[in-house]
């Protein structure tokens, strides 16, 4: 598995449209609306690495509104997330 983060430029009017055009892309999992430099942030888990090249320039890059993108490859993915998912079950009703 190759997982990815890619940071993306979008034309300041075309951001819902190519949020919601980028996650309905096989292979990526989440596209986050962000402020800072970026616009969004696409997560893409692919089979390796020459499905994730399709995914971002047989896909991606080709939706509209996209002006820039800069991609970072993960080389392991370290996680909280599901631990504290786990341990707050029970918390809500304590």
């Amino acid at each position: 598995m190759t997982n990815a983060i890619v940071l993306l430029h979008v034309q300041p009017d075309a951001i819902n449209v190519v949020a919601q055009k980028l996650v309905e892309i096989r292979g990526i999992s989440e596209v986050h609306s962000v402020g800072g430099r970026f616009d969004l942030v696409a997560i893409i888990r692919a089979r390796d690495n020459d499905d994730l090249a399709s995914i971002v320039t047989d896909h991606m890059l080709k939706i509209l509104g996209i002006t820039s993108s800069e991609t970072l490859i993960s080389y392991r993915v370290i996680s909280s997330y599901d631990m504290e998912s786990t341990f707050s079950l029970g918390a809500e009703g304590a």
